[in-house]
């Protein structure tokens, strides 16, 4: 088959979706490698590396228009490319496909991610809102098959998109292998020398901003007082200035340590080492550092609602996101408890199996072959 992926956030997007479509792509390159895999990027400058196979055709505008205007060539332009290469599918994996597409002979599925973006409109501008209702819209209904990344995201597309029901797959992502693979004495070593990681810690992954809440950790800690150092690693944006008039308003200058831009190829060394890991977001459409933290046999604390059980399993702690009371409660238990820690260990490892590569191909390559 000759498959095409929207491959924009593959190319140039460091976090969870440019994450799941390069992990995508590497699974059909590395269980299907008899396709043909066609990678639509709107713009070759600045690409994020990532292994390209024999196989692996990039495909890029090259009308003069297309290369001036690579959004619009992204939204409509590439249709006609898509006609030309005589592509059987094509899988939009951001939640987009573009205008005209229905008109071509092309099989046609969409991973849909979250509507964060609805249930929380204040954290998003009008314009931003205005422009990404009308394209999920469009995706759900245009697509032949929509995957959704987890049960919550599959009842918010039926709830705000009017999505049909029985186009929608479920189909959960996954993890890089790096999180599954055995991380020596060595290179825990090395990471905690490279960012003056304390001996025990605790950890929370993902970008510093208000949806994911790690605000509630340092209130937590101080509520419970709680000593234990807190790890907090991610890409910052203007709420790291809320983080940090709380750290200084508690007096937890000493116990908080911030680390940006992070490489892929350390973050299991510090998950394995982190004595919890914790993770207050008020809403996701999966979760991956939940996934990555069991993986690594890490115990998880997470918020109760929305995806996150399904990320954690049964056997990791949820509670509210609102309480830090409740938290540094959580926390207390994990921290001392180590009856409670084994048994969040090995059964968050268990867990973690139903997200292998292979359990994620064989449910993509299902529905393909659907």
């Amino acid at each position: 088959m000759n498959i095409a992926f929207d491959a924009k956030r593959a190319f140039h997007n460091s976090r969870g979706l440019g994450n799941y479509s390069r992990d995508v792509i590497r699974l059909f390159n590395t269980f299907h490698p008899e396709h043909n895999y066609f990678l639509f990027n709107p713009q070759s400058r600045n690409n994020i590396a990532f292994p390209m196979q024999p196989n692996n055709l990039e495909v890029t505008p090259r009308s003069l228009a297309g290369k001036l205007f690579p959004s619009l060539w992204r939204s409509r332009g590439m249709c006609a490319e898509i006609k030309s290469l005589n592509i059987d599918i094509y899988h939009g994996l951001s939640q987009e496909l573009p205008w005209g597409i229905e008109k071509t002979q092309v099989q046609r599925i969409v991973t849909m991610h979250d509507a964060i973006f609805m249930r929380y409109p204040q954290l998003y501008s009008k314009t931003y809102r205005s422009i990404f209702i009308r394209k999920n819209i469009h995706a759900c209904k245009t697509a032949d098959k929509i995957i959704a990344i987890s049960r919550q995201t599959k009842e918010d597309l039926v709830e705000f998109f009017h999505a049909d029901e029985q186009k929608i797959d479920i189909v959960y992502q996954g993890c890089n292998q790096i999180f599954r693979d055995p991380v020596s004495q060595e290179q825990k070593e090395e990471v905690r020398s490279k960012y003056r990681l304390p001996e025990n810690f605790i950890l929370n992954v993902g970008a510093i901003e208000k949806r994911k809440n790690a605000g509630r950790i340092i209130e937590a800690l101080h509520i419970g007082n709680i000593d234990m150092p807190l790890v907090i690693i991610g890409s910052p944006t203007d709420y790291k200035k809320e983080l940090e008039s709380l750290i200084d308003k508690w007096k937890l200058n000493q116990q908080i340590l911030f680390i940006h831009n992070a490489p892929s190829c350390d973050l299991p060394a510090i998950y394995s080492m982190a004595s919890v890991f914790v993770y207050p977001s008020i809403f996701e459409g999966f979760g991956i550092p939940i996934l990555e933290a069991l993986c690594v046999g890490t115990p998880v604390i997470t918020s109760s609602g929305s995806c996150f059980r399904e990320a954690g399993g049964p056997d990791s702690l949820y509670v509210n996101p609102q309480n830090a009371e409740e938290l540094a409660s959580a926390l207390k238990r994990t921290l001392t408890d180590t009856a409670l820690r084994e048994h969040m260990i090995s059964q968050g490892k268990n867990f973690a199996d139903n997200f292998t590569d292979e359990k994620i191909m064989n449910h993509l390559m299902k529905i393909y072959l659907k």
